[in-house]
C-alpha cells in the first residue's frame, strides 16, 4: 500500500475571499519525481488544466515549468486576487499508485470547519470537482456530518451551488467541473457543451471551463 500524502500545506492568503478545494495532487508530487513541465506547487501537474484556465481567464501568461519564477507567478496571481487553495484530503491510502480518486482508501481530511474558522474573510469555497465519490464535494459533506451543518442547494444546475452556515457566517460552495483529463468525457455529454460546440465548432473542453470558471472567479 502507497501513503499518498499531500506535498503542499493550505496555502491561504491574508485578504483571501475565495478558496479552491481538490483532494490530492498525482502520487509523483509525494515522492518528489516531478516532470520538467510541472511546476512544484498546487495544481502543479502538467496534466491539470486549472492554471491553463486562469492563464485564460486572468491573461496571465504563466511559465509552466519546474522552475521558482513559475511558483512564484502563482503564488503572486493568488495574493492579488484574494484566493487561497486548501486541498481537503491530507492523505490516503492506494493499492495502485495513480491520481485517480476511487482509488483512495482510508482518507484522512483535513479540519476544513477549523481553517475557514481561522479564516474568517472567505465566503466562497470552489470545489474542482461535484459530489462523485471522492470528489472534493463528497469529501466536504462528510466532514460536516458529525456536525450540525447542512448544505442547503441554491442551484442544482452545473456548477450545483450550495450554502452553509458556520457561526452565523454564509459560505457559498461552487462544484466546479474538475479541471482533469479524466472529466472530459462528462464534458462532452452536456447538453450545454454540445449546443455550445455547434455554435462554435472550434470549442474545446478547455475552452468550456474557461466560460464556467470566469463567472465564479471573477465575481
Amino acid at each position: 500500500m502507497f501513503k499518498h500524502t499531500h506535498p503542499y500545506p493550505p496555502f491561504i492568503p491574508e485578504n483571501a475571499t475565495k478558496l479552491i478545494v481538490g483532494t490530492l495532487p498525482p502520487p509523483r508530487f509525494t515522492v518528489r519525481e516531478l516532470k520538467s513541465d510541472d511546476v512544484d506547487f498546487c495544481y502543479g501537474s502538467r496534466d491539470g488544466q486549472l492554471w491553463k484556465i486562469l492563464d485564460q481567464i486572468f491573461e496571465l501568461d504563466l511559465n509552466f515549468e519546474n522552475t521558482a519564477e513559475a511558483v512564484k507567478e502563482r503564488k503572486d496571481f493568488l495574493r492579488e486576487n484574494g484566493i487561497g487553495i486548501c486541498d481537503i484530503v491530507e492523505f490516503a491510502w492506494r493499492e495502485k499508485i495513480d491520481a485517480s480518486d476511487l482509488g483512495m482508501k482510508e482518507v484522512e481530511l483535513r479540519n476544513m470547519l477549523q481553517i475557514l474558522e481561522e479564516n474568517p474573510r472567505i465566503d466562497t469555497l470552489l470545489f474542482t470537482g461535484g459530489n462523485s465519490k471522492n470528489g472534493p464535494e463528497y469529501f466536504f459533506r462528510k466532514h460536516i456530518q458529525p456536525t450540525d451543518i447542512k448544505l442547503k442547494r441554491i442551484s442544482n444546475d452545473v456548477p450545483r451551488e450550495h450554502q452553509f452556515v458556520l457561526n452565523g457566517r454564509t459560505i457559498t460552495t461552487i462544484s466546479l467541473t474538475a479541471p482533469s483529463g479524466a472529466a472530459n468525457r462528462a464534458v462532452g455529454s452536456m447538453q450545454l457543451y454540445k449546443e455550445l460546440k455547434k455554435k462554435n465548432p472550434k470549442m474545446n473542453t478547455l475552452d468550456f471551463r474557461v466560460l464556467q470558471y470566469q463567472e465564479f472567479f471573477k465575481k
